[in-house]
């Protein structure tokens, strides 16, 4: 194992939304910020947490293994024992650790876009499987559908702190698995040209949405050899027991060349250890284990470990994906996988809050900024969720993404230098006006160190008062109303779209 922080690897509505479109905080943040200052961990914490793992899948191991697990792990060694369930030895397992991918492109269809998971660089985005949306032109909650799925898609194309789109809603009117997984991965990807992700309930689907992928780019084979889709896939019924279909569906996503976040979410008290520190362990058993069969199957399929611990409200076991605990699992957890040389992917961001609120504001800055400190690859859930990812709102996403421009600005940091500690311009100042705004140093930097707010407020009491006391949630709301009138992606031609629709039944309108 290496040593703490080592790397195994080395005019107008339409004018002004372009505008937004386009700014860009010059250069003060960017995607791939380096985290990893805020370590909850210990060196002997994170020690003892793998040896138990390890322990775990050697002694007690994993149920409910599909034959294909049971091959190629029997066959690197493993067993299953007289209860049925599969055993990895501590050596099979160790070798996984060593021989995965220790990092790997996420690609874009806009290849500028593509995200270089590795190490401790952040990167923020969508995630989840949201039952409801707070509808923004009527304030209520109501079923989510198929075109929210692609109005949320598009309006995340436009914010730029939002790193990668993996779905956040379901479609709840489409009922047969394979036809949801099929125009879910379609709502998708013709809503963004960032690198996106989502969840398969059928294997047959993996199969033909690659083929629906290579006709968006261009031939047969071009997706494997370009994929700009992750599969976020829970493989695992905690505590210690794979989910046979998901299971099925992963060996799919591996054959077909799908990077995966293998996902275990237990829950704190209810289905892993009330102890954070055990479900810590549980979580990382669980990931390693499915780590472990893929790549036995396939060495070196690029993989994000997963561990996303949820935690309860003990009193009466809702989730609480707003608390301290789960702002500070989510970074333990980031850190084990970043310890191991592996990708980290968590989950932060969830408020309890049915609103976008300042219950919900808190609740998001602490879990996100957590994460993002701790140096987690893929921070998913990031923007947009409420109700304990139960329901989304697009006005929070567009709040939450000016949280994430200043979460990524204290990833930055403070950048000290012979230039920046500024000594000759205090010295002019003194000298001269006796401030600093007019200063070139000032100017310069205005754009280049300095982040801005797109509804973030700013002005005096009386100036905002002046200005109609609109709040951030109005502003947002706004943006979304223009968003969703003036942005529509056009990357996919109307040619492949047609053929796309001839192939499948896509229940999106055109």
């Amino acid at each position: 194992m290496r040593e703490a922080g080592s790397r195994r690897r080395a005019g107008g509505r339409a004018a002004r939304l372009a505008e937004r479109q386009a700014r860009v905080d010059g250069g003060a943040v960017r995607p791939g910020l380096a985290g990893g200052a805020y370590r909850p961990l210990t060196e002997s914490d994170m020690t003892a947490i793998y040896e138990t793992a390890l322990d775990l899948l050697e002694d007690i191991g994993m149920a409910s293994a599909i034959p294909t697990f049971v091959e190629v792990v029997t066959a690197a060694g493993g067993r299953v024992d007289e209860h049925g369930r599969l055993r990895y030895p501590r050596s099979v397992v160790e070798r996984a650790v060593e021989t995965a991918a220790g990092g790997f492109t996420w690609h874009a269809l806009d290849e500028s876009k593509s995200l270089d998971v590795s190490a401790d660089k952040v990167y923020f985005g969508t995630g989840g499987a949201a039952l409801s949306v707070l509808d923004h032109e009527t304030s209520r909650f109501r079923d989510s559908t198929l075109a929210d799925l692609h109005d949320i898609s598009r309006l995340y194309d436009t914010l730029e702190h939002l790193h990668f789109f993996v779905r956040p809603v379901v479609a709840r009117e489409l009922d047969d698995p394979y036809l949801l997984d099929i125009n879910t991965v379609y709502a998708t990807v013709a809503g963004t040209t960032k690198p996106v992700g989502s969840a398969y309930f059928s294997a047959e689907a993996v199969t033909d949405s690659v083929e629906m992928f290579d006709h968006i780019l261009g031939r047969p084979g071009r997706f494997a050899e370009r994929p700009f889709l992750l599969a976020n896939n829970t493989f695992v019924v905690p505590p210690l027991r794979f989910a046979e279909e998901s299971a099925e569906v992963l060996v799919a996503q591996v054959l077909a060349g799908m990077p995966v976040c293998l996902l275990s979410a237990g829950q704190a008290g209810a289905t892993s250890p009330a102890a954070l520190a055990g479900s810590l362990t549980q979580a990382l058993a669980e990931c390693l284990a499915g780590l472990t069969t893929v790549n036995l199957l396939a060495p070196g399929h690029p993989c994000v470990m997963g561990l996303w611990p949820f935690v309860s409200d003990l009193r009466t076991g809702a989730m609480s994906g707003g608390s301290g605990e789960e702002a500070v699992m989510n970074a333990a957890a980031a850190q084990l996988a970043n310890w191991l040389g592996l990708p980290s992917g968590v989950a932060a961001g969830m408020s309890d809050s049915k609103l976008p609120d300042m219950q919900a504001g808190h609740e998001k800055a602490l879990t996100v900024s957590l994460a993002g400190q701790a140096g987690a690859n893929l921070v998913y859930e990031s923007a947009g969720m409420l109700a304990s990812i139960l329901a989304f709102s697009l006005e929070a996403m567009v709040v939450d993404n000016d949280m994430l421009g200043a979460i990524n600005r204290s990833i930055r940091g403070i950048e000290v230098t012979a230039e920046t500690l500024s000594g000759e311009v205090i010295r002019q100042v003194v000298d001269g006006p006796g401030h600093f705004l007019g200063n070139d140093q000032t100017l310069a930097l205005m754009q280049s160190e300095y982040t801005y707010p797109r509804v973030g407020d700013r002005l005096s009491p009386d100036d905002w008062i002046d200005a109609g006391a609109a709040t951030a949630v109005d502003r947002a709301n706004d943006y979304v109303v223009a968003a969703l009138a003036e942005h529509h992606p056009a990357h996919i031609p109307p040619a492949v779209d047609a053929a796309i629709r001839d192939r499948f039944d896509i229940r999106l309108e055109r």
